[in-house]
């Protein structure tokens, strides 16, 4: 039997704008077709086995024609297998979608669309101009700005279009802004209109230009606009400076590079991505199971020796849940000791166990868990956590009199993250600032440079780090610190490089 093909728009940028519909096929579906528009965020959450297509247009620059996409799109069908594939915006607005439905009804391949948020009315939404207001105007029109300019005859009549619509969006009219300007005040409209030119709009790389009709060419060659850039011309274009509120987000403009271990980076990527940056996910380590079990069975067993149980990280929570499971245990065995979480985070993680959590420090060191839990000595503690975890605790802990045991809950390795790429986004100027969590994804990062690129690296980003053991690691990597939180936790780090860079001041 023939596969499927679903034409799903997968919207103008903001990875939060595809629907819940087009979701549920990347995941389920056996191979993705995406275009240049399409965020490859997407991507992430395809099956592990599906098979990946890159098809996108950009400039001229084609990966493959339309008729070799849409050759492919029959042939992977004709295969049985079914077809996510993806189109910036929606599919049916300059997507090319209508032909590519034609060619599978040619062929008797079953499909289906998927409509997507086009970016003629999101873009403009993300730049605070409603494309319409009561006030301003009830009709739009959506319009190709790509109509070559040296045709004998254009397919758009203007003497209708300049004077009968309220608010005009041409799509992929940057290249042809003079001869758009030009055919609309020549056919009626006035030179004062307001316009506006909106790139990358609803992503973090988004811009926003305004003038009228009689000055917006020489702005977009003084500012050097480039595609992909959409045109908004009409009156609605004046309620901008009212209505603005995606570009005053504090990190805008900012391209941050999250070193932490994918599976506990999301958060923090996408509480980044919420402040305006655009993030790199540039994983420096992994957490994978110990080598043995058996000091952590050993210490599970024995739960109920010890007065108390110190969770360093969620990752050590997580780990040992798994090992509960794995040998039919459950979360009684940890009955008798009182529990200590370092951070809210880890808390959270104890707690959605069912496990009372007894105390969580104000300071996330050595010193700050030895002042909240008090008076140590003659205690038997259980500490389990990373094999490669720092000493400190255990060892202040046993200088004042407790009896510790620390137990390996799991194992952090270097990730096999590729350098390239970011080595050279980094010395075209693209990336402002990495962020180290851990004195792992210090080392680690460092690790993967050759000697002279690590001190090229460090003369142009700035450097955030999550707390002082943190910023020691990197220190000795020659790294200066321009952020550090007082508060050594995600939302800390977080709070603490926004504040860098609405005062550009180090944080301490």
């Amino acid at each position: 039997m023939n596969g499927k093909v679903y034409l799903i728009g997968a919207g103008p940028g903001d990875p939060g704008l595809m629907t819940v519909r087009g979701m549920e096929l990347i995941r389920t579906c056996e191979v993705i077709v995406y275009d240049y528009l399409a965020n490859k965020r997407f991507l992430d959450f395809a099956g592990e086995k599906a098979e990946i297509i890159y098809v996108g247009k950009m400039g001229g620059d084609h990966t493959l024609t339309q008729e070799k996409i849409n050759d492919l799109l029959v042939q992977k069908a004709k295969e049985g297998k079914n077809i996510a594939r993806l189109k910036g915006g929606d599919p049916f607005v300059f997507g090319r979608g209508g032909e590519e439905a034609e060619e599978l009804i040619a062929c008797g391949i079953e499909y289906e669309v998927v409509p997507g948020v086009t970016a003629g009315v999101a873009a403009p939404a993300y730049a605070g101009i409603p494309v319409t207001h009561r006030s301003c105007t009830s009709s739009v029109a959506f319009v190709t700005g790509h109509e070559d300019p040296t045709k004998d005859e254009s397919a758009i009549d203007w003497s209708k279009l300049s004077t009968g619509v309220g608010t005009i969006v041409f799509y992929m009219g940057v290249k042809n802004l003079p001869y758009i300007v030009d055919k609309l005040v020549t056919n009626g409209r006035d030179s004062k209109t307001p316009v506006a030119l909106v790139r990358w709009g609803t992503t973090t790389r988004h811009q926003t230009w305004t003038g009228t009709l009689e000055s917006i060419v020489e702005i977009a060659v003084r500012e050097k606009v480039k595609a992909p850039s959409l045109i908004v011309v009409g009156e609605v274009v004046s309620l901008r400076d009212k209505l603005q509120w995606f570009e005053k987000r504090p990190l805008r403009g900012k391209t941050v590079v999250v070193t932490r271990a994918r599976a506990q980076a999301s958060g923090f990527l996408t509480n980044l991505q919420e402040l305006g940056a655009e993030t790199i996910e540039f994983p420096t380590i992994e957490t994978v199971d110990p080598e043995s079990w058996d000091s952590l069975d050993k210490g599970v067993s024995n739960a109920g020796d010890y007065q108390w149980l110190i969770f360093t990280s969620a990752n050590s929570v997580k780990y040992l849940l798994k090992r509960l499971r794995q040998t039919g245990r459950d979360i009684r065995d940890l009955a008798g000791p009182k529990v200590c979480a370092i951070g809210k985070k880890t808390a959270e993680a104890v707690e959605e166990l069912g496990i009372k959590v007894s105390l969580v420090p104000d300071e996330y060191r050595a010193e700050g868990i030895l002042d909240a839990i008090g008076e140590v000595k003659g205690l038997k503690i259980l500490i389990p956590r990373a094999a490669e975890a720092r000493e400190i605790l255990p060892e202040t802990l046993k200088e004042r009199g407790a009896e510790v045991d620390v137990v390996t809950a799991y194992r952090t390795i270097k990730a096999g993250t590729k350098k390239d790429d970011l080595l050279k986004s980094i010395r075209e100027g693209d990336v402002d600032m990495v962020t180290f969590t851990s004195s792992s994804t210090v080392s680690n990062f460092a690790g993967m440079f050759e000697k002279d690129e690590l001190e090229e690296v460090k003369k142009i980003l700035k450097v955030a780090s999550i707390g002082p053991i943190t910023s020691e690691t990197a220190t000795k990597f020659g790294f200066i610190m321009s952020v550090e939180p007082s508060e050594y936790t995600i939302d800390g780090l977080t709070k603490g490089i926004v504040e860098f860079y609405s005062d550009g001041k180090t944080i301490n």
